[in-house]
């Protein structure tokens, strides 16, 4: 601990954005497709030209209101888009269609890992705006207005975090249940350890991954502490983060909300959602990742750690369960999806959801290695076949010649193959020293080429030992 935080109480809020999952723009029909060359994806609504007017993306607004409902939010029923004034050259329009003091959703609250929970202001609609390009022409700014109009969500929590461990722990839960989020600005400010009243605070920019946060956060708070016992004042302002120069740099004066001179936006006409609209989406609410870790551990006997690796994503946790349902064994489902599937998931970079073997033919090989038709050797082997050229396990299993033997006939063959060739170990085990069943059992397998029945070679052994 720095001795600013012994003396100074670290006081944080964040805005999240969190870029909805639409095809098109928020009030127009261009493509939000990333990557695409600079202003191809444009039209004159996103562009601002005369007598062009917005229509409101619908799938955009069922997003927003299934991130609300996710995050226990109150959805209005009523709410209005406004404004926003300010002048970038990334903004075309000189303001941004927002939402000001009627949003969409307020209250809500965010669970960190100990189990306390971070309140959130409010969820509010709006869209994003271009981009500014400072390193595709020397001495000139070039303006890339693709992303002008992509639908965003801002997500507002309460000052309720106190330290940067637990902005990252908040940022990594609250993607956890939206799946993705784009993190773009924090609040932060310090006030000493007793103090109610907040003091004055900065926006931090320019920050996009949690230990950006993490660090930005910490090198703010120790701005601030030392502005504070040098018996400055602290200017309310926007900073920077460089992360390549690890340091925060002023931008701007921060903006109070009379600057932006809000007002309602006069193209678009209330948001009025009905009471059937929201209990639609909330019925079809996925369940969450909480609920899902506690019936994983109490239904399968998973350990904590198993089921954090389970539960990463949607998908992961979509795809273990869909080979649970086929061989009935959470336990070795659990085994082969975290060990033999996100292996070779790490070593090809690829989605589970484009995983070459089919959760079915997993929980179909699983099974056969519960009833004993291949040994678990066998198994990785016909795996490592699926993985590689497809097919169903079994036909595989036939065709490399894996399949476990249990007849008795056969079995009796390699028995006495080995004895005949190990006599001192097999006298010794007539004998009675039992130890020298696995040796025997190994000697049986390996002549067998991992097809014999380790269960009935030891049925077997046992008669002729006597057990």
């Amino acid at each position: 601990m720095s001795e600013f935080h012994k003396r100074y109480e670290m006081v944080i809020g964040l805005e999240v954005h969190v870029q909805l999952k639409t095809n098109t723009k928020a009030f127009c029909r261009c493509s939000t497709n990333f990557g695409d060359s600079p202003n191809s994806n444009t039209c004159p609504v996103c562009l601002a030209l005369p007598g062009a007017l917005p229509v409101l993306n619908a799938r955009a607004v069922n997003l927003a209101v299934r991130a609300a409902l996710s995050l226990g939010c109150v959805v209005n029923h009523r709410s209005i888009f406004a404004r926003k004034n300010y002048f970038y050259p990334d903004l075309p329009k000189g303001y941004q269609i927002s939402q000001a003091d009627q949003p969409l959703a307020l209250q809500g609250s965010v669970a960190l890992p100990d189990g306390r929970r971070i309140a959130l202001t409010r969820i509010h609609m709006e869209e994003d705006a271009g981009k500014s390009v400072h390193d595709r022409y020397e001495g000139f700014t070039a303006i890339d207005l693709n992303r002008a109009g992509v639908p965003l969500i801002e997500i507002v929590s309460e000052p309720e975090l106190r330290s940067s461990a637990d902005a990252g722990a908040y940022l990594r839960a609250l993607k956890e249940i939206l799946l993705f989020a784009d993190v773009s600005d924090a609040n932060v400010s310090a006030r000493p350890y007793g103090q109610q009243e907040f003091n004055t605070r900065t926006e931090v920019k320019n920050v996009n991954s949690f230990s950006n946060v993490e660090r930005a956060l910490e090198l703010e708070f120790a701005r601030h502490c030392a502005v504070h016992d040098a018996g400055g004042i602290v200017v309310q302002q926007t900073m920077l983060f460089d992360a390549a120069a690890d340091q925060v740099r002023a931008a701007r004066s921060k903006e109070g909300s009379h600057d932006y001179r809000y007002f309602p936006e006069p193209d678009l006409p209330p948001l009025v959602l009905s009471e059937a609209f929201v209990e639609g989406i909330k019925y079809a609410l996925p369940e969450f990742p909480s609920s899902r870790r506690a019936r994983y551990a109490s239904s399968f006997g998973l350990g904590a750690g198993d089921v954090e690796v389970l539960t990463a994503t949607r998908a992961v946790g979509d795809w273990f369960e869909a080979v649970v349902a086929r061989c009935g064994d959470g336990k070795l489902a659990a085994n082969w999806v975290m060990g033999d599937v996100l292996a070779t998931l790490n070593e090809s970079g690829g989605h589970i959801t484009e995983f070459p073997v089919a959760p079915t033919q997993l929980g179909d090989l699983i099974a056969m290695i519960k009833g004993d038709a291949i040994s678990t050797t066998a198994g990785r082997k016909v795996f490592a076949a699926m993985v590689k050229d497809g097919g169903e396990p079994k036909a595989i299993a036939e065709k490399l010649g894996l399949l476990q033997v249990g007849d008795d006939a056969a079995l009796e063959s390699w028995i006495d193959q080995v004895m005949a060739e190990l006599p001192d170990e097999a006298s010794r085990f007539a004998a009675g020293e039992r130890k020298l069943q696995g040796v025997l059992i190994g000697a049986v397998m390996k002549k067998s080429g991992g097809r014999a029945d380790p269960k009935k070679l030891a049925q077997m052994l046992g008669k002729r030992a006597g057990g």
